[in-house]
């Protein structure tokens, strides 16, 4: 147990507040109790402790927000922001991904610890996968699980074809990185990450490159850069190296598919559940496809004055995204094969 002293020291740096002081004293006294042979309650000690510190840190830095919640001139160009109350819980996802956020969520809460033996959290992140996989809603998962703003990085207003003025708006994003914590996102990423000596590279697009390259390897801010993208082959191979973690995400499974079914449903989830029809039908369609024909079954049901909706109704919905699916990607390869052609 603590000592009287330390007891009314604690006492002491609360009336104060003066937290630095508490903390010391508080480690003092997990120290003495692992001394003691008491393990667990010294554990429980420190992790109130990484909790406690992690807390004031994110308030101290959420006192920050208000100018660029609301942000100014050629920043409010740039910057999206939002405050997302997205869970991961509220996700599908893969085992191997979900340990990988799960392992960053606990670095960013015990980061006051990591950060006292000269390590930093991983907080640095790319996303790669097919569309509709999660990418975005990890974006906004991991602002809502850790209570902080999210960025959307506007690349269309940031890329310009004047020379040198892309690298400076870029600069004003790393400022604003370093000065409000939050996390920032560059969506479809790799409109300013292709690999450098491609055939139809421009110069401007290596100098943006290049600039992003130094900004991100001397970021040493509190906040999270999250980049994503749909075509990780056409990434330069030296922005790998800058990302603490890169995560790959995948068209759901038939199982994945169908938990993420039922979520959607809730009370409309049809009885029997049409499971071997509908895990079919959701071959090859990725998470946001899924939600989509989901969501037309339940509003068909709505509109009939249905509690719940017919399996052929969820399996038709699902029919229908396959085949525009199936239309899109068809397009997408004819265009492609005409540009080739072209050139």
């Amino acid at each position: 147990m603590a000592s009287a002293e330390q007891l009314k020291a604690l006492v002491k740096s609360h009336i104060n507040r003066d937290d630095r002081q508490f903390y010391s004293v508080a480690m003092q006294v997990a120290a003495h109790e692992a001394k003691v042979g008491h393990g667990k309650l010294a554990i429980e000690l420190r992790d109130l402790i990484d909790a406690a510190k992690a807390h004031a840190a994110s308030d101290e830095q959420n006192q920050k927000l208000v100018p660029l919640a609301r942000p100014r001139g050629e920043l409010a160009t740039l910057l999206t922001v939002t405050y997302p109350k997205s869970r991961l819980v509220d996700m599908v996802l893969d085992d191997q991904v979900s340990e990988q956020l799960q392992r960053i969520l606990q670095e960013q809460h015990m980061f006051a610890r990591i950060r006292e033996h000269g390590l930093s959290p991983r907080r640095k992140l790319l996303l790669v996968g097919p569309p509709g996989t999660g990418k975005t809603m990890t974006a906004s998962a991991l602002a809502g699980e850790l209570g902080i703003p999210l960025f959307l990085v506007r690349l269309d207003a940031l890329i310009t074809k004047f020379m040198g003025e892309t690298a400076a708006k870029l600069r004003q994003v790393f400022d604003a990185v370093a000065e409000v914590r939050g996390i920032y996102f560059f969506d479809e990423f790799d409109a300013i990450g292709s690999q450098r000596g491609l055939a139809n590279d421009v110069g401007e697009i290596r100098r943006i490159l290049n600039s992003f390259l130094q900004m991100i390897e001397h970021d040493q801010s509190n906040s999270l850069i999250i980049a994503a993208t749909n075509h990780p082959e056409i990434l330069d191979y030296a922005l790998f190296r800058r990302f603490d973690d890169v995560i790959e995400y995948h068209l759901p499974t038939q199982a994945q598919a169908a938990d993420l079914m039922r979520t959607r449903l809730g009370k409309f989830a049809p009885k029997p559940f049409p499971l071997k029809a509908i895990a079919q039908k959701s071959e090859g369609l990725s998470y946001a496809e899924i939600r989509r024909a989901v969501d037309d079954a339940i509003k068909g049901a709505v509109m009939r004055d249905e509690d719940r909706i017919k399996g052929d109704a969820l399996v038709k919905a699902l029919s229908e995204r396959h085949t525009l699916s199936q239309k899109i990607a068809h397009n997408k390869i004819a265009s492609n094969h005409a540009g080739t052609t072209t050139r």
